[in-house]
């Protein structure tokens, strides 16, 4: 018996699973940092090339305690826990009624929360999440304090709430973990409800440990028994993130619209499925015309990958790249799909230009830019600031001809002389200082172009200009 529970004992310690420590931070970290990245391995595809787009925000919950309690205590046939004698007082704690929670989800904040384009992936992101902020963190202790027993002796509901009161008062999320498992084994469902109603950090708790296990059906349930209803419509509509057939899927969202949402959210859920349906044309259509060869675009730029169930803005980059020229009555084109899902200015501005760059389509480029006024002037214009232009263009390798032309076009006169100077536009930096009458500085240029260059021509042509009044 002695061996058994000393066995029992070298099985926890030795675990290679641990439970979150407030001293571990820099082990922490690297879970959260692991966390994050399989929270992005839900998103389909991200254009990385645009910095506009919405990053993944980790609330940096200690989840790392709830995973190694499901794997340590549901694997092991003798749930065992015992609290230490110094820091757990015997006798229930008394817990008031707590009102029912609103919920804490809203498909509006998750479209659109940090005041950027909606975009589909964040959604992924957010139902990933675990959005609660309240679990019990963990406390060190010793290995030799640890002590093995068996949670059966509580059988009487008196003493199985006592134990639970227990473990919630003790901070352990391990030890409340193992409770609550014992606890969802041993009681009926609307007693298991009704307690923990009034016991919101065992609540958080179990909440959190049926989405991480998947018990959806026990997790609706008590959804339900809390008047969660948004709650409820958003774990069903979680659902559609495992369904891997692109017709199933589409089908799917197309009951979610129905689901207990707010008017605004039902709208996003709209938007969701007319963008997967609008995708599965578009895939086919672009699909043939790959095989078949006859489109040159598709010839001369093969397809990384499918565009099925990926982001908006990454559809907007992809039409953008593949179907430019079309007209705003083909579902893949550019101006439809803005439309259709009301992408603003600034962001359509940003994923065209980074598309058309790629391609080196200069003069699309310029056409983006141009506007004409009722008199037929035309102009440059930008939602986006021309410095951002210039910074886009460079990254494509556009020459310097093309680069000078929008850095000319920036407004701030440092940022034009710094944008000029760190990539050799050395007409815009001559003008420049041709212009502020800065005889010093235009002199210690001429250093820096080639000699006998047109450059260092042009800046000798100046400086012996009679007319020029140099304030230096």
């Amino acid at each position: 018996m002695s061996r058994a529970r000393a066995d029992e004992e070298e099985y926890w310690h030795s675990s290679k699973f641990r439970a979150f420590t407030f001293d571990d931070e820099d082990d922490e970290l690297s879970q959260l940092k692991e966390s994050k990245r399989a929270v992005n391995s839900l998103r389909d595809i991200v254009d990385d090339d645009d910095d506009d787009l919405e990053r993944v925000s980790w609330s940096g919950e200690p989840v790392g305690s709830i995973s190694w309690s499901i794997k340590e205590t549901a694997s092991s046939s003798t749930s065992s826990l015992e609290g230490r004698d110094s820091s757990l007082q015997k006798g229930s704690s008394s817990y008031a009624a707590f009102p029912k929670q609103v919920s804490s989800y809203s498909l509006s904040s998750l479209f659109k929360g940090r005041n950027k384009l909606p975009s589909f992936q964040c959604l992924s992101d957010a139902l990933s999440d675990t959005g609660v902020k309240n679990y019990a963190p963990e406390l060190r202790r010793p290995k030799a304090e640890y002590k093995v027993c068996s949670l059966e002796r509580f059988r009487s509901l008196q003493d199985k709430l006592v134990l639970l009161d227990e473990a919630v008062a003790g901070h352990d999320g391990n030890v409340i973990t193992a409770v609550l498992i014992f606890l969802k084994r041993t009681l009926r469902r609307e007693i298991l409800f009704r307690e923990l109603e009034v016991r919101q950090v065992a609540l958080c708790h179990l909440i959190h440990f049926l989405k991480e296990t998947g018990e959806q059906k026990l997790l609706l349930d008590l959804l339900r028994f809390l008047d969660r209803t948004e709650e409820v419509a958003l774990s069903q509509y979680r659902e559609h993130l495992n369904i891997q057939d692109v017709e199933k899927r589409r089908e799917f969202l197309k009951g979610c619209i129905g689901l207990p949402f707010s008017a605004e959210d039902t709208s996003h859920i709209q938007d969701h499925y007319t963008l997967l349906e609008r995708q599965i044309i578009i895939e086919a259509n672009d699909r043939h015309l790959e095989t078949a060869g006859q489109s040159e675009i598709f010839r001369k730029y093969p397809r990384k990958a499918s565009i099925l169930n990926m982001p908006l803005v990454t559809t907007l980059f992809y039409s953008c790249f593949y179907h430019y020229t079309e007209a705003e009555g083909t579902f893949s084109s550019p101006t439809n799909l803005k439309k259709t899902f009301k992408i603003p200015d600034k962001q359509y501005v940003l994923t065209a230009l980074a598309a058309r760059a790629k391609l080196r389509a200069w003069d699309d480029v310029d056409a983006l830019f141009t506007t004409k006024n009722w008199l037929g002037y035309t102009k440059k214009k930008a939602p986006i600031g021309f410095h951002r232009v210039v910074e886009i263009l460079q990254r494509n390798n556009a020459p310097v001809q093309v680069l000078q032309e929008y850095v000319r076009l920036v407004e701030d006169v440092e940022t034009r002389l710094n944008l000029a100077t760190k990539y050799k536009c050395h007409d815009v930096v001559i003008e420049t200082y041709r212009d502020l009458k800065d005889r010093i500085q235009l002199t210690a240029y001429k250093c820096k172009v080639e000699r006998g260059s047109a450059e260092e021509e042009k800046i000798n042509s100046i400086l012996n200009n009679v007319q020029i009044r140099w304030k230096n």
